[in-house]
């Protein structure tokens, strides 16, 4: 972990902590020098703290490490672990285990006859491929057909102004997606969590015990997050988008809308490349222009996180001791950390390169 250090005008540099991690249902998934895990708040009130074992491509094969190639290589790998560690920890802190069989729909019995122990591995490739398609139908399909159909139709507005009217698309149907969830009590709980680990990652980025009391008092708004990735995501997106539509105007690329979703599907690669490089800038650096692509992600953890519990908070401070190397660790934390190999994080990136984009 990086230590707070003064410049030549006195003020402080960031302090970076290498530490990432991920809310999951009554839990938190974090990533640290010791690897990664997973700690729960399991239905009898007890906390489990579970070492994950998390393999990265890039320790397998040195070019998804460089630069401008490990961004969706890391975007991909670290998505698909925090999905598994989600599902788990929804399976493990389920209150419904009592009449489990009387409750299950004629549906729900089919597919345990069917696939038996897989049927979570099938309940998750399913839910993966809707989730993708519902997030292509929302954020790559749908802000082109209403600047077709509904701008262009009506006011006859120039293509030349589509990129950045999608882009404002966007960003209103994610505020106001994730503002419906919020209120969801599930979600809200969710969003606790969510908060509680930006808050004991700013404990210790202040190098200070990480206790109940020392964690309650930090922020909630983390500029690290994975949603201030996904803003900067959108701004990067608007910039290319905008430079092609200016290069090909006039052409089909820009009247055609199916052209034009398969564009926006090829510049992904590229979007979430410089997005991380950035995210890995964002990381070591504290200034204006850092700031300024941070604040809307900022304001927008106003909604994705909310103000923790104490309960909530000690699952954090666990899941988070249970990464770090602590020489003067009592017996019961020993035996709770992961031996997860070095290099494992899925958060913010380290001082060098062992970064993914994951959240904060």
């Amino acid at each position: 972990m990086s230590k707070e250090k003064e410049n030549s005008g006195g003020r402080k540099k960031r302090c970076f902590s290498g530490v990432g991690g991920q809310a999951l249902m009554e839990g938190i998934m974090m990533t640290g020098p010791k690897g990664s895990a997973m700690s729960l708040r399991m239905p009898d009130g007890s906390i489990e703290t579970t070492p994950k074992n998390y393999k990265k491509l890039k320790n397998k094969y040195k070019i998804f490490g460089k630069p401008f190639i490990r961004g969706p290589v890391n975007f991909v790998e670290s998505m698909i672990f925090g999905y598994k560690c989600l599902m788990e920890s929804a399976e493990k802190t389920s209150l419904d285990f009592g009449n489990e069989e009387e409750n299950m729909s004629k549906a729900d019995k089919w597919i345990t006859d069917h696939f038996g122990p897989k049927m979570m591995a099938v309940i998750g490739v399913i839910s993966a491929l809707i989730g993708f398609a519902l997030s292509f139908a929302l954020f790559i399909y749908l802000p082109s057909l209403l600047f077709d159909e509904v701008l262009v139709r009506f006011t006859g507005i120039d293509v030349v102004w589509r990129p950045l009217i999608e882009g404002a698309i966007k960003i209103l149907i994610f505020i106001g997606y994730m503002a419906a969830v919020s209120n969801m009590k599930e979600m809200k709980r969710l969003f606790m969590y969510h908060g509680a680990e930006h808050k004991a990652i700013f404990c210790l980025e202040a190098d200070e015990e990480l206790t109940v009391e020392n964690v309650r008092k930090h922020s909630r708004f983390h500029p690290r997050c994975g949603t201030s990735f996904i803003f900067v995501i959108i701004i990067i997106s608007i910039l290319i988008a905008s430079l092609i539509s200016v290069i090909f105007a006039g052409t089909a690329v820009t009247e055609i809308r199916v052209l034009w979703v398969l564009v926006k599907l090829m510049m992904l690669p590229v979007v979430m490349s410089l997005g991380f490089e950035f995210l890995m800038y964002a990381g070591k650096h504290d200034n204006a222009m850092v700031s300024v692509l941070a604040a809307p992600g900022l304001w927008m953890q106003r909604i994705t996180t909310k103000e923790p519990k104490d309960d909530v908070i000690e699952v954090a401070i666990a899941a988070l001791k249970a990464v770090l190397d602590e020489p003067e660790a009592t017996a019961d934390e020993a035996a709770n950390k992961p031996e997860a190999p070095a290099d494992e994080n899925i958060g913010m990136p380290p001082e060098e390169e062992t970064a993914d984009e994951q959240d904060a």
